[in-house]
């Protein structure tokens, strides 16, 4: 039986498409749009939960992601 798990997904632009990153695992994926970053992303962490051994995954997996802003003067 599958669950659901809440990840977190970084979209940022690169040239002229866009990259995402799940810091919880380290899994990348990119497309042409935002939308299409984003459903890459989910494709490519499927993969990664269908084939990984559950070492694997305890290896890669962070728990703990904070994403927060901050300030820094320049």
């Amino acid at each position: 039986m599958k669950q659901n798990r809440e990840l977190t997904a970084i979209i940022e632009r690169e040239g002229d498409g866009y990259v995402s990153l799940c810091p919880e695992l380290d899994v990348a994926s990119q497309g042409d749009t935002i939308e299409e970053a984003r459903s890459n992303l989910i494709e490519a962490l499927e993969l990664f939960f269908e084939t990984a051994s559950e070492q694997e995954v305890k290896k890669r997996l962070h728990d703990e992601v904070l994403i927060t802003r901050i300030q820094i003067a320049i």
